[in-house]
């Protein structure tokens, strides 16, 4: 069964869709079989991973109001190396449309199930809110990838995701754990930076990833040619820090798998 990870924080910025994009590449690179789900109505990591969002017929709006299977969304990314669930603005008519709707907490959950069994990693990209989408994004999740900047704000934003995910898990998904802290968009040289990294590092210990995601313009041109860093030039220190980081989540899992077999 598939690794099921939401990548979000609410506040805006922090590289979302650039981690849910090169991070799905660089898995992929590993020989790992996987699906970006996009449930941001921006459609961001479908454009960035090759799909025109303004042309496809089907997107995770079709999933979520049930117009739709997921097999029939799904899309694979010939010049990204993974599948995807594609968005576009249509996205957003569906907080509108499952607001009266019982159980719409768990629409996305219950169509991932559909294909979960074709991939070992999900990865969700979520909206820079704490709404309907992104409720239905923790739901469906094993575990929360929460990217954040080094700097103060951040934490600020860090404490209400952190409360969000407990009321899921005390409610309808006990089962969902923070899978980790990533840090991006780092510079070194800025003083706040290492020192927000610090408090970082000594309240949540091993939950931040020893991967650190640089500032690097290579991240930033890559998505204008509908490409992940990894295609765009393998060889920049984005693209590296992120196959640094697939390696990270894959020998954790490893870990993980070995523990929970009895002896």
């Amino acid at each position: 069964m598939a690794r099921i990870l939401a990548v979000t924080n609410q506040k805006g910025g922090v590289g979302k869709t650039t981690t849910c994009v090169n991070l799905a590449a660089s898995l992929a690179a590993t020989r790992r079989k996987v699906l970006l789900v996009d449930i941001d109505p921006q459609g961001n990591a479908t454009m960035g991973s090759g799909i025109d969002k303004n042309t496809i017929e089907h997107t995770v709006y079709d999933v979520l109001t049930k117009k739709a299977d997921a097999a029939q969304v799904v899309k694979t990314s010939e010049a990204a190396g993974y599948d995807v669930m594609p968005a576009n603005g249509d996205v957003t008519a569906a907080e509108v449309e499952l607001m009266n709707e019982i159980g719409r907490e768990y629409r996305l959950r219950n169509a991932i199930r559909e294909v979960a069994a074709n991939y070992d990693y999900v990865l969700l990209d979520c909206p820079p809110a704490l709404n309907l989408l992104t409720v239905n994004a923790l739901v469906a999740a094993n575990g929360v990838l929460i990217p954040m900047q080094c700097e103060y704000y951040a934490l600020e934003g860090l404490a209400a995701l952190m409360n969000t995910i407990e009321q899921i898990r005390e409610t309808v998904n006990p089962s969902l754990e923070i899978e980790g802290l990533l840090r991006t968009m780092y510079d070194p040289r800025n003083s706040l930076t290492l020192d927000v990294s610090r408090q970082i590092t000594d309240y949540f210990g091993d939950k931040v990833y020893r991967s650190i995601i640089p500032r690097n313009v290579r991240l930033a041109e890559a998505p204008s040619y509908g490409v992940p860093a990894l295609k765009y030039d393998k060889s920049s220190r984005g693209a590296i820090a992120y196959l640094a980081l697939a390696g990270e989540i894959i020998r954790k899992d490893r870990k993980a798998a070995k523990e929970a077999v009895p002896a």
